[in-house]
């Protein structure tokens, strides 16, 4: 089988022998074109087996299917629109709206162990509690903001979306969840259908795009505690920019680079040579998601046709190609994937070593094309990807210095890795000149980190370079803002980040909340509040709880972490809530908020606090800087832990900057969409790898 990627449209050429309405009885009843084969967006069901490329399988996606109401209002009676969730001519609904469905739907449900074939797997759904809550599933989210007219008071504006569909659409809506690698079968993980009566769990990708949602829409996720704790997470996802008409992916060179080096990983992924069976999950994905894993082929030779043996270094299998890409990128299936890996193939990056497969078997063969700039370009008009079991690949060596292997080719098991030391050790392994060379190749390549932390870089940012630069990073990585909340402890000002962090989570909370849940059945009330109305009404019990706990904990008298800020912050803050307190009656205020005094704030007094808690923020974070930055800095650990975030890190910064490229190229439309790159970081994840790479021993420190 052949499918021809082109500029304007794409096309299914079926070899005889598979699904077509004449000659295969999977195309029974099917409608069909001019030529007799199923339209894409028909249930289409081929001889290859499903479990190598289960895109085959094209569920039925029409907009008919999936019906979305919503509802938005600031007062009761609100109002109300309804539509149809679009889809692409592949028949899929588009990107956003799959994983913003996948995450609705995972916080509705309760997950919880399930048994299946006499075995338990804890955090996971039934396709009977999928199909169930699918069928009708709301999502409330409130905003709150100041009012156009009378800019201090605060409104809030509630929208509540209603999902609404059959038990068959909601399976055909998991088949896409499984395709774009967010569930999997928690029995049979290389399966790639979703039965009628299965156990299914979350993967490292689909918990990635769970913990952003929840992190985005102030979801409370306490119920899911236990399953961001007990399994792996993909700690970063690179993200490729679609085209907002089609959601199809936007193909460019620097794109594709983009993609590459992440496919390829900052050195060779070898595995290693005495494989442990005691490695755990967790160091298992890790491993994984530094690149794709590569081996050496060895070619028996052919005397018949005048070749001897041939050793292939840096190879692979086409079907790993595809499940990396699905795993670690925002790639929607194994069509996609093998169109990216196609576009490998055609900027010369990878190129086939073999394809062993028998004359009988099945092929199914992914060609893109586009245009060549000609001369020694190895950039060609079309690339051919074979996605067949026994297809091997290997990186060539226009891959090799894209991805800027150049210090590695020559020693690939140094890299087989293991989390913290071994890559750490390949990089210092070269000695003189060489070793000053790949340095500061390095340096130049990873300027998001040194520019913030590498104090002898002269050509960095001065503000970058700056205390008030470095502590932004700080706070923003999460392994460097563990280490120095331990340098703040150990100095006893820990307090400063702790107040900082919470009003910075109570601030995103007190802006917008949602909620998520299945409707069962109608629920008559007289009251005329909506369902997002009633979280919202919750959800600002709990922001009253947050505030006063902020105000007791860190500025009360005596309180327990006390901060040490300025005399009139303070008494100004003291003399609103006195005011507050006493406009409301009852209790005097007598330097704590007490429970039944908090009871009565409303919105906008609350939004009084934020703004003082801000100032004092901003008081806080200038003291940080000055004072336990430079400090901070200085110590072996975070210089230590500065070399482990630029080994773990695959260079987020080059990747975004080489995937944006100018804002419209010659020749090219300001209004043309050009694409890009960028990367996402679990927060959760990447505080977990610090916690573990901290009991590990580190590699030597650069000089």
């Amino acid at each position: 089988m052949r499918i021809d990627v082109g500029a304007e449209k794409r096309s299914v050429e079926t070899k005889q022998g598979l699904a077509t309405r004449r000659n295969c009885p999977c195309g029974k009843g099917l409608p069909t074109d001019s030529r007799g084969f199923p339209p894409i967006n028909a249930l289409l069901l081929l001889l290859p087996p499903p479990a190598l490329f289960p895109f085959y399988l094209l569920l039925p996606l029409s907009p008919f299917f999936l019906h979305l109401s919503s509802a938005m209002s600031t007062q009761p009676e609100g109002q109300a629109t309804s539509h149809m969730m679009k889809t692409t001519k592949r028949g899929r609904p588009y990107l956003k709206d799959t994983l913003d469905l996948f995450a609705t739907l995972i916080v509705s449900l309760n997950l919880g162990p399930h048994k299946q074939f006499f075995r338990t797997y804890p955090n996971s759904f039934t396709t009977d509690e999928a199909a169930q809550n699918l069928a009708s599933l709301k999502f409330s989210q409130s905003n709150r903001g100041p009012d156009p007219r009378e800019p201090s008071r605060v409104v809030t504006t509630t929208t509540t979306t209603t999902f609404s569909m059959t038990r068959e659409m909601a399976k055909a809506m998991c088949q896409h969840f499984m395709d774009a690698r967010l569930i999997e079968n928690a029995a049979d993980p290389a399966s790639n259908l979703f039965k009628d009566r299965g156990v299914y769990m979350l993967t490292p990708k689909g918990l990635h795009v769970l913990e952003r949602f929840i992190s985005k829409n102030g979801i409370n996720a306490d119920s899911l505690h236990s399953v961001f704790v007990s399994q792996p997470i993909c700690i970063k996802l690179l993200h490729l920019e679609r085209r907002s008409s089609d959601d199809e992916i936007i193909v460019s060179q620097s794109v594709i680079t983009a993609l590459f080096r992440r496919f390829a990983g900052r050195s060779p992924n070898y595995l290693p040579h005495n494989p442990s069976n005691t490695i755990d999950p967790f160091q298992r994905y890790n491993e994984r998601s530094k690149g794709i894993q590569l081996h050496d082929s060895l070619e028996k030779p052919q005397p018949m046709l005048g070749k001897g043996q041939q050793q292939h270094k840096h190879c692979f299998s086409a079907v790993s190609a595809l499940e990396w890409l699905c795993d670690f990128t925002s790639v929607v299936g194994r069509e996609e994937a093998a169109e990216m890996a196609a576009q490998f193939v055609r900027f010369g990056l990878i190129t086939l070593v073999s394809d062993k497969r028998k004359g009988n078997d099945s092929a199914i063969i992914f060609t893109v094309r586009g245009s060549a700039p000609g001369g020694n370009s190895v950039v060609s008009q079309h690339g051919e990807f074979r996605c067949t079991a026994k297809a091997v690949y290997k990186v060539t060596e226009e891959g090799r210095r894209i991805a800027h292997w150049e210090q590695f080719v020559d020693s690939p098991s140094a890299s087989t890795s293991n989390l913290t030391n071994e890559r750490s050790s390949v990089e210092h392994s070269a000695e003189g000149n060489d070793k000053k060379t790949s340095t500061e190749a390095k340096i130049h390549r990873r300027a998001s980190v040194v520019q913030l932390n590498n104090l002898n870089l002269a050509a960095a940012d001065k503000a970058k370079e700056s205390n008030t630069g470095r502590l932004r990073y700080i706070l923003e990585e999460p392994a460097m803002r563990s280490l120095f909340r331990e340098f703040l402890r150990s100095n006893f000002c820990e307090e400063n980040l702790s107040f900082w962090l919470d009003v910075q989570d109570f601030k995103r909370k007190f802006n917008i909340t949602s909620s998520a849940a299945a409707v069962t059945a109608p629920v008559r009330t007289t009251s005329h509040t909506t369902p997002g109305q009633q979280a919202m009404e919750k959800h600002h019990e709990s922001l009253i709880t947050t505030a006063s706990v902020i105000y007791n904990t860190y500025l009360a008298p005596s309180s327990s972490c006390e901060l040490n800020i300025d005399h009139n912050l303070r008494n100004e803050m003291t003399k609103y809530l006195e005011d507050t307190v006493a406009s409301l009656g009852g209790k005097a205020f007598q330097g704590h908020i007490e429970p039944e005094q908090a009871h009565s704030f409303n919105a906008t007094q609350l939004q009084r606090m934020i703004q003082l808690y801000e100032r004092i923020q901003t008081h806080v974070f200038r003291l940080m800087a000055s004072d336990s930055v430079p400090k901070f800095i200085k110590t072996p650990k975070f210089l230590a832990l500065r070399n482990w975030v630029e080994d773990f890190d695959p260079s987020d910064n080059e990747i975004n900057q080489l995937a944006s490229g100018p804002s419209a190229p010659p020749g090219l439309s300001p209004l043309e969409e050009t694409g890009g790159a960028y990367i996402t970081i679990s927060q959760q994840a990447s505080e977990r790898e610090h916690r573990k790479a901290q009991t590990a021993p580190v590699g030597p420190v650069a000089s």
